[in-house]
């Protein structure tokens, strides 16, 4: 059978423009592992609707490398085997290049530690603050957009003596996340004259917590709860009921307008707490909160949603620089997106950034968490909020950098 030269030469010219096609056609998949069940899923959907929000912007600008972003969501259950489950599934079957999450200490690394440091890829929480994650073995694949608890130990006891108090008792949900903090916040404390009076951890699920309240209560100092909704709701009707605390501190993780809808905003009007939050004076922060509620209503009061929108930005951004969707490309751009002699980018600004950096240009990414330079151990700094609760409702008091 005879062939013609040149046609041969032109198919295997189209085979190779087909073959380049399709690489360059590969989408940057970003996996989510949050807890949609379980504990925490009272912040669960509004991390998801965080991240789609970028999600959405980014594909209306171009999406990345020309291709639409995809988005897909595993259920983390507020438990670490659910969540290592739910990271292998995105890593191994979806071929996810990055993935977001998880909110809770607890899962975040277990699914860093058996998943995304051993596969290879970078992982970004929107919500775990526990110290032990800044000196993670995790071949530098963990990073978060949100501060460590190191910092909010020191904002919380600065605003307990603010509001008088010189002594607590303290419970806390026995994981990294609860440990650590307790640990932050009672040296942070001590240091200042405050008097922690009691110490005990708890374990989630139970359906007593009696006698933990009963070993730490001395009939007047408040409360330090640092804990999660679900279970945490379990704490507060006990130790009312069981007269053990009538005064209360919260964290970050109970930030939730869930406890006061079922239990009663007169027992916990005057409760105050801390959660990390961005200044909302910023144009990062005004866009983000208008898209937001274009897209789903009023920003709820509740904390992590501003950082997973961050999140995938990053990933995205430093996949554009990378000009590749490749993990380890991604995880080694992470941090040139955040030049501080960088042109400032911020949220919406997706396809200025794309061009800049297609010219080669510099980028400094101003994100509505506030800034999301991530350091050698992929932490940020940031600021906090000193809440309370108010006839009901959750209002922020001031927002502010704690005093180091």
């Amino acid at each position: 059978m005879r062939t013609n030269g040149k046609l041969v030469g032109a198919l295997a010219a189209l085979s190779v423009v087909m073959l380049a096609g399709a690489a360059q056609a590969e989408p940057l998949r970003i996996g989510a592992v949050m807890p949609m069940t379980g504990d925490l899923q009272a912040y669960g959907e509004s991390s998801r609707n965080g991240a789609e929000l970028a999600i959405n912007e980014i594909n209306a600008a171009g999406g990345v490398l020309g291709e639409p972003v995809e988005f897909i969501l595993g259920d983390s259950q507020t438990e670490p085997q659910a969540g290592v489950d739910a990271a292998q599934r995105l890593v191994s079957v979806r071929n996810v290049s990055a993935i977001v999450g998880a909110l809770s200490s607890g899962v975040t690394i277990p699914v860093a530690s058996s998943v995304t440091s051993v596969e290879g890829v970078p992982q970004i929480s929107n919500a775990s603050t526990s110290p032990v994650m800044t000196d993670l073995d995790d071949n530098d694949f963990l990073f978060r957009t949100t501060p460590s608890d190191a910092f909010q130990g020191v904002a919380l006891a600065e605003v307990a003596v603010e509001k008088g108090v010189d002594s607590v008792a303290v419970i806390y949900i026995n994981n990294d996340y609860g440990e650590g903090l307790a640990d932050s916040f009672e040296a942070s404390f001590s240091d200042v004259g405050g008097t922690v009076v009691g110490r005990t951890g708890y374990e989630p699920g139970l359906s007593s917590y009696r006698g933990e309240l009963a070993s730490i209560a001395d009939g007047s100092s408040p409360l330090l709860l640092i804990g999660y909704p679900e279970n945490g709701q379990t704490i507060l009707r006990q130790a009312l009921e069981g007269g053990h605390f009538s005064e209360f501190i919260f964290t970050d993780g109970m930030r939730s307008p869930q406890i006061v809808e079922n239990l009663g905003a007169e027992f916990l009007n005057g409760s105050f707490g801390t959660a990390a939050e961005a200044l909302d004076d910023t144009d990062a922060a005004q866009h983000f909160a208008s898209a937001y509620e274009a897209a789903y209503g009023a920003v709820p009061p509740v904390p992590y949603i501003d950082t997973a929108y961050d999140a995938v930005y990053t990933i995205a951004l430093a996949a554009e620089a990378a000009q590749s969707t490749d993990r380890v490309a991604i995880r080694d751009h992470l941090r040139a997106i955040n030049d501080p002699d960088g042109v400032v980018v911020g949220p919406g600004e997706f396809a200025r950034a794309a061009e800049l950096l297609a010219e080669g240009t510099a980028i400094n990414y101003e994100g509505a968490s506030g800034s999301v330079d991530y350091d050698e151990n992929g932490d940020v700094g940031g600021t906090f909020a000193h809440w309370e609760i108010q006839d009901g409702e959750f209002v922020t008091v001031r927002v502010f950098e704690p005093d180091m």
